[in-house]
């Protein structure tokens, strides 16, 4: 792979579910050519330390997204160029530089936690800290950010399922090719 990134999928114990790698995602088609779930080894670290504090209270994570090319990024710009919901491609996003992580937590059994909303809604109640939501999902939502800050993250207030490293334009932005992800070539397509 690439020293500029850490490999997450079978090296950590998360459950991978990129969903831009399929059609359920918010513009109803892939973007990614194949799943790569990828963070920068800062970010690695850090959600190794959310994965270590989650485990004893019975829960795992389910990664949604981490890095994201900026190939990508331009991609869902273009389909939707929202700035409350999806970082301006011209300015960066936290996921195309390694340091940004889109999860939920599972329980024993694999089933998500209930956060009122579905990952990538892009809606009010999506927010962090609304209080017009299930208190069920409140209570959810709580303990992921306790998890996550605890381990060191940062939060982005607009979306429950987003964390980034603190100052993350300090990495720098990464391409697919430069990265060598193989996540937006038809060469990195699975057979």
């Amino acid at each position: 792979m690439t020293e500029l990134l850490v490999d997450i999928a079978g090296q950590f114990d998360v459950e991978i579910d990129i969903r831009y790698a399929g059609d359920n995602n918010f513009t109803g088609a892939p973007v990614y050519t194949r799943p790569g779930c990828y963070l920068n080894p800062e970010a690695a670290g850090l959600l190794e330390r959310a994965v270590a504090l989650a485990r004893p209270l019975g829960f795992r994570f389910r990664v949604f997204d981490a890095f994201r090319p900026t190939e990508a990024a331009w991609a869902l710009w273009h389909h939707t160029p929202d700035p409350e919901f999806l970082a301006d491609p011209r300015r960066g996003s936290p996921h195309s530089r390694g340091a940004a992580v889109d999860l939920t937590l599972v329980d024993g059994d694999g089933r998500p936690l209930d956060m009122a909303t579905d990952f990538d809604a892009f809606l009010p109640q999506a927010h962090h800290a609304r209080t017009d939501i299930p208190v069920d999902a409140q209570r959810n939502r709580a303990l992921l950010l306790g998890i996550m800050t605890a381990a060191g993250w940062d939060n982005y207030r607009n979306e429950w399922w987003h964390y980034q490293l603190f100052e993350p334009r300090r990495f720098p932005l990464l391409s697919d090719s430069a990265a060598g992800t193989r996540m937006m070539d038809s060469a990195g397509r699975a057979a």
